[in-house]
């Protein structure tokens, strides 16, 4: 079994952070796409066998993003992170995915690492669908594809799955809505977070197969909206608990990262 991956700080607290950011902007009437983020516009040299690559979305904003190679014909994971940090404080979850037989393509959204622009709700989705062409693009097919996200990410990579065809769908630590979140931490002022991210909404009518996977123990996103958004999805589906897991530490699971290439390579092998 490989070895364990540890959070990185730079990648926590970013979604609690932002439930809070909304609500606040919410009743100052400010803009709110400004609260959801919090990109870490460093950037770092790609791990060693992981390459470079640049991507141009369909609105012409020039993104970065790291791929790590796999046996031919292995799947595929476009991975769209969470809302904070890069891909850089994910290199450990990238090796461990491709110790695993798969190739994994991680981009960074508009505004984060070394990609252009700024990071929107509409930008984000738009920056996952080129992450998906620019792999189709080189003959990547469709049924060797599958749509990864954590956290805010798996909202993204749901919203991929409505918009392309793939092999399957896996989502970590993700909730039903950005409102959802807040209400479990503010209660009726979770109205001013409004219909951002509706996982929930689009998940039910997603017909390709899915993985959700929630920590027990998710200080942010809570457990049970991770079965929320499970029951609202179609079958074939399947859920991963993972035992004493947080918001910022469940990638660290070895035997989560185990369930991921396994379903994978059952959906897209």
């Amino acid at each position: 079994m490989a070895d364990p991956v540890r959070p990185h700080r730079r990648c926590a607290a970013g979604l609690a952070c932002a439930v809070a950011a909304l609500v606040a902007a919410g009743t100052a009437c400010m803009r709110l796409d400004d609260f959801m983020f919090f990109p870490d516009r460093s950037v770092s040299p790609p791990p060693a066998g992981v390459e470079e690559r640049w991507i141009t979305t369909a609105d012409g904003v020039r993104l970065h993003a790291w791929y790590a190679a796999g046996p031919p014909g292995v799947p595929t994971l476009v991975w769209a992170h969470g809302n904070a940090g890069n891909i850089a404080c994910r290199a450990d979850v990238l090796h461990e995915l491709a110790a695993r037989g798969l190739a994994v393509l991680a981009f960074d959204y508009r505004g984060y690492g070394g990609s252009e622009g700024r990071p929107t709700e509409a930008g984000v989705y738009r920056d996952a669908e080129a992450a998906y062409d620019s792999e189709r693009a080189r003959g990547v097919r469709p049924e060797r594809l599958v749509c990864f996200g954590e956290s805010l990410g798996g909202a993204v990579a749901i919203h991929l799955a409505s918009e392309r065809p793939c092999a399957g769908v896996v989502v970590v630590a993700t909730f039903t809505s950005m409102r959802d979140v807040g209400r479990a931490h503010y209660g009726p002022l979770a109205v001013l977070a409004g219909s951002r991210f509706d996982s929930v909404g689009r998940v039910a009518h997603l017909s390709v197969p899915l993985l959700v996977a929630h920590g027990d123990r998710d200080d942010v996103v809570p457990f049970a909206l991770g079965e929320q958004l499970f029951a609202a999805a179609r079958e074939p589906k399947r859920f991963v608990r993972v035992p004493g897991a947080r918001h910022n530490d469940v990638l660290a699971s070895a035997p989560l990262l185990d369930a991921i290439a396994a379903f994978a390579h059952e959906v897209a092998g």
